[in-house]
């Protein structure tokens, strides 16, 4: 690889609405941009840091601002792999190093990977946090959408199932507790939630809590997500999950997360393929992973108030792969 210049650029990208889980709520996305060139051509990768796992904005452009010496010095790809921990900083590099590629050797990021031209997807619509009634509304504005992720908190989450159901009666449920459960609340709640017809439930426990959860009957699946970052996350998550929810954030990138999904499924795990909120940049690359994958969560654009020049089309949840102007 050649010498490489870098860029890093911190963006805020309004939503369209308060967007809430059971740690928070946010009116914007904080992103952060890397972008390389060799003098010619350019590559662009988007992330987002999560203080969840300990990250910032700060401390990610940091990460990556030290990483310029050794792209100066010809760091590829494969090299950064091991130059960087699995995270946003990672992702952000990692996917912009696809980009590159791709346009040095005009040929797609699929092609790259020896994977099949891309399909279209369909993504799951979240709806945010709020009352049972409020998410009841919310549901009936999505009633034709065909999968539904609902954001849950502890307290009146069977209601606010039962509101969502209601109103979207031929919806795909899943739920996502964000940690929010303890496991009494998970005892009580899996089995009620299976008869609304839920088809799975996303990460009910805190991840150093999930011991809890083995043993325990699943009358839904169950899928990993803060409990499951990169290829070493697999071996703890025996006999408590069904699924992996494979973000590139957490993943460190699109090279890791085509990895992880190979062997997770050799695993025998079922795969979900989500995002972080996020624009049609973040998403991008993520639809590589997400080809043929039991759920995709890719739904960051429709929450953005605006998303970038060249984004990702979307058919109501239908979404197209990216043109080679946005990503790839």
């Amino acid at each position: 690889m050649a010498r490489l210049a870098l860029e890093i650029k911190r963006e805020a990208w309004p939503l369209k609405g308060a967007f809430t889980i059971s740690r928070g709520s946010r009116t914007e996305s904080e992103v952060v941009v890397a972008t390389i060139s060799d003098g010619t051509v350019t590559g662009r990768g988007e992330c987002v840091p999560y203080r969840r796992y300990g990250e910032t904005i700060e401390g990610v452009m940091r990460d990556i601002e030290g990483m310029r010496p050794a792209l100066e010095q010809g760091l590829d790809r494969m090299g950064l792999q091991s130059a960087l921990p699995a995270g946003a900083a990672r992702n952000a590099l990692d996917c912009a190093f696809w980009d590159l590629e791709s346009k040095l050797a005009g040929k797609r990021a699929w092609d790259l990977a020896g994977l099949p031209e891309p399909l279209d997807v369909v993504t799951a619509y979240t709806l945010s946090l709020d009352t049972p009634e409020k998410m009841g509304e919310a549901a009936l504005a999505a009633a034709s959408r065909p999968l539904l992720k609902l954001k849950l908190a502890g307290p009146e989450d069977l209601d606010r199932v039962a509101a969502v159901r209601k109103n979207a009666a031929d919806a795909r449920l899943i739920v996502d507790a964000n940690e929010g459960w303890d496991i009494n609340a998970y005892r009580t709640l899996a089995p009620k939630l299976a008869d609304l017809g839920v088809a799975m439930i996303e990460q009910p426990l805190p991840a150093g809590d999930d011991d809890a959860l083995s043993g325990e009957a699943r009358p839904v699946p169950l899928c990993a997500d803060e409990s499951c970052h990169d290829r070493s996350s697999l071996s703890k998550l025996t006999g408590k999950y069904d699924f992996i929810n494979i973000k590139l954030d957490k993943a460190g990138g699109l090279t890791e997360a085509l990895a992880l999904r190979q062997e997770a499924e050799k695993a025998g795990y079922r795969i979900m393929v989500g995002c972080m909120m996020a624009t049609s940049l973040a998403m991008a690359p993520a639809m590589l992973v997400a080809q043929g994958v039991e759920v995709t969560d890719l739904d960051g654009p429709l929450w953005m108030a605006k998303d970038r020049a060249d984004a990702l089309q979307f058919e109501g949840s239908r979404m197209v792969p990216p043109s080679a102007k946005l990503w790839g």
